[in-house]
């Protein structure tokens, strides 16, 4: 069986991490820490979960998360196949909060970071030039050290705080109510709907996995996650759906059936309401922004 790699604690007598990061995938547990992480994707596909948004992702997704948002950069399925010769490549930064220590929070100097800092509690999802802009950045880190490392880490930081390509992730006012020990709970939840969302899945079946009875569970999912366990659903399913229409040369009927919905007209509608157009269209327009 293949082990994703697993990530580090800052130690003690280092300002921030930073780690190149080549596996047969990346880490697929369900996560929080109380670290700063700023993560480009440079090699593999799947769906990333953060806070109470899921999203597909691909080379040169970039996120920057504040302390103590959940999140999970889960690979597509074929990644996990042990046949498989697939592999991911990234390069993910970690910091505390005392990378400046309570100058962030006293000094006008620091105001933007300070601003960056809140809003990361959100999660960041940067874009566009400075997308392009940091690609080249983040490398160039992996392979600095010393007091040149970190003056380019300020750089970095200084770029995203003062750039307008950055979209906050999670919904306003999202708050993480989950607590450390129901990690492995929120992991099974989201490993069996991962791999299971082909199918049927009865709400039954995923509370048993959480040791509770439906009722107990649907309260408990809709509180950790702000939506509840059906849209939850739905959503891996659409996100699904969206890699389906951007890679794969098939129709929306066959799109609809291998996303885990049962009729065209029911995959037609959710999909309209969440991603504000038909499937044909959102289609249509992903392959105008490759021409």
């Amino acid at each position: 069986m293949k082990l994703a790699l697993e990530k580090s604690r800052i130690p003690a007598n280092k300002a921030f991490v930073v780690r190149e990061l080549i596996a047969p995938y990346f880490d697929n547990h369900w996560h929080f820490h109380q670290e700063y992480q700023l993560f480009l994707v440079l090699e593999g596909k799947g769906t990333r979960f953060i806070g109470d948004q899921m999203k597909p992702f691909r080379e040169y997704d970039m996120v920057f998360t504040g302390p103590n948002l959940p999140h999970l950069w889960r690979n597509d399925a074929a990644y996990f196949d042990k046949e498989s010769e697939l592999m991911t490549h990234g390069i993910v930064v970690y910091f505390g909060e005392d990378l400046l220590g309570s100058a962030v929070h006293e000094k006008e100097e620091l105001e933007l970071i300070r601003t960056l800092f809140q809003k990361s509690l959100r999660g960041l999802e940067i874009t566009g030039q400075t997308n392009l802009i940091l690609r080249s950045k983040l490398k160039e880190l992996v392979n600095k050290t010393g007091f040149d490392s970190f003056l380019l880490l300020l750089e970095i930081l200084r770029i995203i705080a003062a750039s307008a390509d950055c979209s906050p992730i999670t919904q306003a006012g999202y708050i993480n109510n989950n607590k450390e020990s129901e990690k492995d709970r929120m992991r099974k939840v989201y490993e069996y709907v991962t791999e299971n969302f082909q199918k049927k899945i009865q709400l039954q079946e995923v509370a048993s996995l959480a040791n509770m009875t439906e009722s107990a569970f649907s309260r408990y999912f809709k509180s950790r996650m702000n939506k509840p366990f059906s849209e939850f659903l739905s959503d891996v399913r659409i996100s699904h759906a969206c890699k389906l229409l951007h890679d794969a040369d098939i129709n929306v009927s066959q799109v609809c059936y291998e996303s885990g919905f049962n009729t065209l007209s029911n995959f037609n509608k959710q999909f309209k309401e969440r991603m504000g157009v038909s499937p044909l269209v959102y289609r249509r327009d992903y392959q105008r922004t490759l021409e």
